[in-house]
């Protein structure tokens, strides 16, 4: 089945938002009200990790965002350089410093997150020469709905969908907005505009619905091929994974069997391998059993995106680990 997305050879895959370092408490609890250990810092940012996964198995990928001119900085810019993605898009902030998240787990396996965003170099860049030279580049913009919390990542984003899809390029959305992240009604529409404007979807649980407005996993489907959708793919989690085509087709995808550390990142390493798969020409199928191993792998591994793989590391994740019946 041919891919709907840009192929690779137009260029490469954009991801536009924050980057972070994360910062993981290593006790189970509620919040951050008292002293305890931590761990970190590993780089992060839902956008951050995502373009590593893509570049990580070979994919073109670029970034674009900001950091501090600080080693929380560094700890980001030296890992996407090194996973393979073209960082000249990421601008060194002088005078702020690298956003932050600070993470604890609850016992039910949820998240408090503390965000130092918009007070961080995370949220200061914009358009700039080097930006619109990319962008003239890219065969696919990736947009992450975190990112729509930063104003200055929306703005680039305006403009990139645009120049990207005429140049016959690609657009694919992950919903990913977390509670901690509120959206004013202006970015709603935004939001709604983009989902719109997809090529593929990459919702996870509740996500779908939000994105098509209406209740019901199958309503939602059919709502959102209406506004143009062509491709979705849900993440189910421990569930595995469902792909859906506009002409009707579905492949439902079991997860792989592992013990898990960090569930952090998961959904963007899932993705970010499933976004790059297709650009290379593989069928739904291959790429999302190339998705849930990517995501599966992660989770295994203490840090957003540790876990990360290769396409050999993945091949060998693949051979070596059981699937869900």
């Amino acid at each position: 089945m041919a891919s709907i997305l840009a192929p690779d050879a137009l260029g490469p895959t954009v991801c536009v938002g924050e980057i972070l370092v994360e910062i993981v408490a290593t006790t189970v609890g509620d919040g951050f009200r008292e002293a305890q250990p931590l761990v970190g810092p590993f780089a992060s940012g839902a956008p951050a990790i995502f373009i590593s996964q893509c570049g990580r198995l070979g994919g073109q990928a670029a970034m674009v965002g900001a950091v501090g001119d600080d080693d929380f900085g560094r700890v980001n810019t030296d890992r996407l350089k090194r996973d393979g993605v073209d960082i000249s898009a990421i601008s060194i902030d002088p005078d702020y410093p690298s956003g932050s998240a600070f993470v604890r787990y609850r016992k039910d396996g949820s998240r408090d997150f503390v965000y130092n965003i918009a007070t961080s170099a995370a949220a200061r860049f914009g358009w700039s020469q080097v930006v619109s030279d990319l962008i003239d580049r890219s065969g696919h913009l990736h947009v992450m709905g975190s990112a729509l919390s930063v104003p200055s990542a929306r703005a680039v984003i305006d403009k990139a969908v645009d120049i990207v899809k005429a140049r016959g390029g690609t657009l694919s959305v992950d919903p990913n907005i977390r509670k901690e992240l509120k959206l004013d009604e202006d970015t709603e529409r935004r939001f709604a505009r983009l989902v719109a404007a997809a090529d593929l979807l990459l919702p996870s649980g509740e996500e779908l619905e939000r994105a098509a407005g209406v209740e019901g996993e199958a309503a939602a489907i059919r709502r959102l091929f209406e506004l143009g959708v062509k491709e979705i793919v849900l993440k189910r989690g421990a569930d595995g994974a469902t792909y859906f085509a506009h002409q009707g087709d579905r492949i439902d995808a079991p997860a792989f069997l592992v013990q898990e550390v960090d569930p952090t990142g998961a959904g963007d390493c899932f993705g970010g391998a499933y976004l790059t798969c297709r650009r290379l020409g593989m069928s739904p199928q291959q790429a999302l059993t190339y998705a849930s191993a990517a995501g599966a792998r992660n989770v295994m591994v203490l840090g957003p995106m540790e876990g990360a793989g290769t396409r050999s590391e993945l091949d060998a994740f693949i051979a070596a680990t059981e699937r869900r019946s």
